[in-house]
């Protein structure tokens, strides 16, 4: 395990292109959602990646395009017509033999909750699986992704005032036909280890508390501890499963999940700061404002008057 802690992690792409030494041109650091044609960045191949942690969601469309790529301990091959996608957290690395035509999208949670649907893990649990064996679609049915991706890329290059919005309508269209296309028959033996169910219980707890708490059912803040009594174990044993399966300690989820929830309600309802800083457990404003600010570089007020 102590070999696996050495290995790199990225909080976006931007920042793995970078240390990969690829073209960043294409990347919009003003939001955490990216959009591109893969074959516009490796123009060399065949590539290969190291091993490496994205804390971000990604999403691969390859129409034309032969490779491999790893999630934690499973090998995949990619060729003409697959699509796959890794939610954050994971060890994994990619490797492309051809590449003419792949889209690829990032984006965190984050945007997910501002711009995609409030109660995303809900509507869509597939974001929390551990891990979802990639689908090889015949061409029709691909051309149905073709056509969504497509219009997103073209709404990512414009500066309209309204352009999150768009995309997260569009990416709503996206993750149904995903649901439609994955998830129906999806295999649980890739989530079978006792380790991964516990990840698996912890998110989704982590997600119904926010979820509570953000509509005001409760306003008590979980520790390790009720984690811990809720799927019934120890927790240094959950903080130890936690730590060394997606390489963040459950104070960092935590905090994650708070200024997650703290954006979307900043953005998407007039309830004041006051108010969202009680919903989010918090006894003072003042301390919530510092905490968001702490997390964030900006206060609570200038991220609503940004945002809006």
């Amino acid at each position: 395990m102590k070999a696996r802690e050495k290995q790199l992690a990225f909080d976006s792409l931007l920042q793995q292109y970078q240390h990969f030494g690829l073209a960043v041109d294409k990347i919009d650091v003003q939001t955490d959602f990216t959009i591109h044609n893969l074959a516009d960045i490796h123009l060399a191949l065949p590539f290969k990646s190291p091993v490496y942690r994205a804390n971000f969601f990604s999403f691969v469309f390859t129409k034309n395009g032969r490779g491999n790529y790893t999630t934690d301990h499973l090998d995949f091959g990619i060729v003409p017509g697959t699509i796959y996608f890794t939610n954050p957290g994971h060890y994994k690395s990619h490797e492309w033999f051809e590449l003419e035509n792949a889209f690829l999208i990032t984006l965190s949670e984050s945007f997910l909750k501002e711009n995609v649907h409030a109660a995303i893990f809900e509507e869509f649990p597939f974001l929390l699986a551990e891990t979802v064996p990639p689908r090889v679609l015949p061409p029709t049915q691909f051309a149905e992704f073709e056509q969504l991706y497509l219009q997103i890329n073209k709404e990512y290059q414009t500066n309209s005032p309204y352009r999150n919005r768009m995309i997260g309508s569009l990416f709503v269209v996206l993750l149904l036909k995903v649901k439609t296309y994955f998830w129906a028959d999806y295999n649980p033996i890739y989530e079978g280890n006792r380790s991964s169910q516990i990840v698996k219980g912890f998110k989704l707890l982590l997600e119904q508390h926010y979820r509570d708490l953000g509509t005001g059912k409760t306003n008590m803040t979980f520790r390790v501890q009720d984690y811990a009594d809720a799927l019934g174990l120890h927790p240094n044993y959950l903080s130890s499963v936690i730590k060394s399966k997606t390489g963040k300690a459950i104070g960092a989820w935590i905090a994650e999940k708070t200024i997650a929830e703290a954006k979307a309600m900043l953005q998407n309802s007039t309830v004041s700061v006051k108010e969202i800083a009680f919903r989010l457990g918090f006894t003072e404003a003042a301390h919530f404002s510092n905490y968001f600010k702490k997390h964030t570089e900006v206060s609570p007020v200038l991220f609503r008057r940004q945002n809006v």
